[in-house]
């Protein structure tokens, strides 16, 4: 079903991969033929051939839990109006469920900034951030970044990618985002899916062959091969939305006819055209996916990559539940009693939910294609219960006028508005020790809501639309959609405009600088963050031995959305629900740096400092995350943002899960440490780690730090490493955070 292959293939006339490559160019050279390169280079700044790249993005995406503090941060580093369009979608605090009306203080804030500075400005409920980028903001060839880990729109010939605000910030600016010139991997397609089987089936294939193992990590997929004219684009944008939970760079497609008829519908024939890779192309290596031998999958708790097909699940579903089980005791300890193989009856695994939503779930073929297998049946009135969020009004109306609607609220189905909600917690989060099925984009734990430390504990396992449908007609019987006889005679969707002329503000290019920005009382500015000394000295404040952790175990989504434009009472929430006592300890380590500014350092820090021979005058006392591999999942930059409000300093791991994070902590002045996978980090909080000359040694372009470790046992060696920074991320991180680094430039 997918195979990997390991090694370097060149790919002729975008149809034929070569067994034979004598005579071909050299790999440096053929790269440059792919469609990636082809799009990277015309976006490099510094045009060239060279090993960094220096990217101009066309446009930018955000939503309403991310806006509020790129524009602030941006204001306060001299933003003048938004150079490129911005388009601003309230697709996540937009139901205002949680809060009260603080989540439309946003929604005011935003539309204010959008008239201000010549922004896009997308009223709430009217489409999910990724939707709408699709509809109204992709064209062939062009680049988005989007404050949004799904930002993926390369099926549509538009490369995407999701960073941390801070990297907005930098486009708002004019200046750049700078990475390392990326390896690029064939996705290469063959055969045709049978029928039941649905983009979400694909996508967790995939992830499961290549998470674990970093296949793809901080690399580019380019789709391409004889399967691809078999799928449709809604087809195509499931996949691609989920090339996320690769941890893969970004993605892009080839275009076909079927692209161009999508551009057609859209009112936009002139933003097509034909992308291809040239005639020698070379690829660092290769992911082959039979489409044919496709299974409908299952993705069980607690990652889109702990994946199986739904017949495994079915043949054993004791052990592999009981798996899970072990997992969740695993995570959370005796705070929960998870019980799923009582999910289990008559040999079948019964779901308690079931859940058609946002960028990746709510599509129109996956709603018609989930109506046809419903019609004329009925969810039943027993536990079972499902709801289906279309993406945008466009397709809300388009599901209404085809009788799409219609089927699937007959059968039992909840219609819901434009949001992004189930896929982080904020809504139709499961009872107590609930299983939901849910074709959204991730299973994270506690990311639907479930409150473990209050002995709540949900579960979500992702399926595609199609089998979610299916279950739903079984009574909740988890059903693969390959198993059930249905017909989908549905027209092909189209797309009518009128509500986004209606109802968007589009003010690019239309900037109106003397209008003034709306607050509310939520909405608060950065707290004053210091430069880097001399010395660092970290307190550890928390320290995860999880393969991996999470955005939202680091800052939870759900219940704090509330106070994403307040960063003093977000920090409260700061690893809340994975090491509840760490706000506690960075606060009182903070409050102890603050007094040794003052010149009343404590006695308990001067001891410490004393131990290595180091003075509080030069010294910085911050705290300090250890985590195995932090930051997978959301690119939130909050996850970052939090603990530098806490007094955080630095991160300390083996690698970091995505690039966006590590990106997140540099503009927020966090050191982002490494130690090598041999070193064993067997300390705990309140230990202590001092680095001696770090100022010195970021600024000279040093890689690596020889740092002490201090513990009530004595004191013992570490090293540092802090590679791959750029001139300007080392200035970041000396002026303290990405604000103070802007306001220095100004003040030159």
């Amino acid at each position: 079903m997918v195979e990997l292959i390991d090694k370097g293939v060149y790919l002729l006339d975008g149809k034929t991969i070569a067994t034979e490559t004598e005579g071909l160019p050299a790999p440096r050279e053929a790269r440059e033929n792919t469609i990636a390169y082809q799009i990277l280079r015309a976006h490099d700044a510094d045009g060239g051939k060279s090993d960094r790249m220096r990217i101009r993005f066309d446009a930018l995406m955000s939503h309403d839990i991310t806006y509020v503090g790129i524009i602030q941060t941006a204001r306060a580093s001299g933003l003048e109006k938004f150079p490129i369009p911005y388009a601003m979608t309230n697709c996540h605090n937009s139901l205002c469920a949680v809060g009260g009306t603080i989540n439309e203080d946003d929604h005011v804030f935003g539309l204010s900034a959008a008239k201000k500075y010549g922004g896009i400005y997308v009223p709430a409920n009217q489409a999910v951030i990724h939707q709408y980028a699709r509809e109204a903001m992709v064209k062939c060839g062009n680049m988005i970044l989007g404050s949004d880990s799904h930002t993926r729109y390369g099926s549509l010939g538009n490369m995407g990618v999701g960073e941390g605000g801070g990297e907005l910030v930098k486009q708002l600016l004019c200046n750049t985002w700078d990475i390392n010139a990326p390896e690029v991997v064939l996705v290469w397609l063959e055969g045709k899916p049978k029928k039941g089987v649905g983009p979400h089936d694909v996508a967790i294939s995939l992830v499961k062959a290549v998470f674990d193992n970093g296949f793809v990590k901080n690399k580019v997929l380019e789709f391409a091969g004889p399967g691809v004219k078999y799928l449709p684009v809604d087809f195509r944008n499931g996949i691609d939305i989920m090339t996320t939970e690769t941890t893969c760079l970004s993605s892009i497609w080839e275009t076909d006819e079927e692209i161009r008829n999508f551009y057609e519908i859209h009112g936009r024939p002139e933003d097509y055209r034909e992308l291809k890779p040239g005639k020698v192309a070379y690829y660092d290596s290769m992911i082959r996916i039979d489409l044919s031998s496709q299974e409908c999958m299952i993705a069980l708790p607690f990652h889109p990559s702990n994946a199986y097909t739904i017949k495994e699940l079915q043949a054993d579903p004791e052990r592999i539940l009981r798996e899970v089980e072990e997992d969740a005791r695993n995570r959370f300890g005796d705070k929960i009693e998870v019980d799923l193989v009582g999910k289990i009856r008559d040999g079948k695994v019964m779901a308690d939910q079931g859940i058609i939503a946002g960028c990746s779930g709510g599509t129109y073929d996956n709603l018609a294609e989930a109506a046809s297998i419903l019609k004329g049946g009925s969810v039943g009135n027993d536990y079972f219960t499902i709801s289906a969020y279309p993406q945008s009004v466009p397709v809300y109306m388009a599901t209404t006028r085809d009788g799409i609607a219609e089927e699937m609220l007959e059968a039992g189905v909840v219609i819901k508005p434009a949001f992004c909600g189930p896929c982080f917690g904020a809504g139709d989060v499961p009872a107590n020790n609930g299983l939901s099925i849910r074709h959204t984009t991730r299973n994270f734990p506690n990311r639907e809501g479930s409150k473990p430390g209050q002995g709540q504990i949900s579960l979500v396992a992702l399926m595609d639309a199609r089998s979610i449908a299916a279950t739903a007609a079984n009574g909740g019987v988890i059903t693969a959609a390959t198993d059930v006889d249905y017909t989908n005679e549905h027209k092909p969707y189209s797309f009518d405009k009128k509500i986004y002329e209606r109802r968007v503000y589009n003010g690019f290019g239309n900037e109106k600088l003397d209008s003034e920005l709306r607050y509310g009382p939520n909405i608060k500015d950065w707290p004053k963050m210091y430069p880097m000394q001399e010395n660092m000295l970290l307190e550890l404040a928390a320290v995860i031995h999880d393969p991996v952790t999470t955005t939202d175990e680091l800052i939870p989504s759900g219940e704090t959305s509330s106070y994403r434009s307040n960063p003093l009472k977000l920090s409260e929430f700061a690893l809340s629900r994975r090491v509840p006592e760490y706000v506690g300890l960075s606060k009182r380590i903070q409050a102890e740096d603050l007094a040794r500014r003052e010149g009343n350092c404590p006695e308990r820090v001067k001891e410490v400092l004393a131990s290595v021979g180091a003075s509080p005058e030069d010294t910085s006392f911050g705290s300090c995350v250890f985590a195995n591999r932090p930051g997978d999942g959301s690119a939130r930059e909050q996850a970052a943002s939090c603990q530098k409000v806490l007094g955080g300093d630095a991160n300390i791991c083996y690698e970091y899960a995505t690039k966006r994070y590590r990106s997140n902590c540099i503009n927020w002045g966090i050191v982002p440490f490494t130690i090598s996978k041999e070193t064993e980090f067997d300390y705990n909080p309140g230990d202590y780690v001092f680095v001696p000359g770090i100022r010195e040694a970021i600024l000279s372009g040093k890689e690596e730090a020889d740092a002490k470790v201090i513990t009530k046992d004595g004191v013992r060696d570490i090293k540092l490493h802090f590679s791959n920074l750029t001139a300007d991320e080392r200035q970041i991180l000396a002026d303290g955070c990405l604000m103070n680094y802007y306001a220095a430039l100004k003040n030159k």
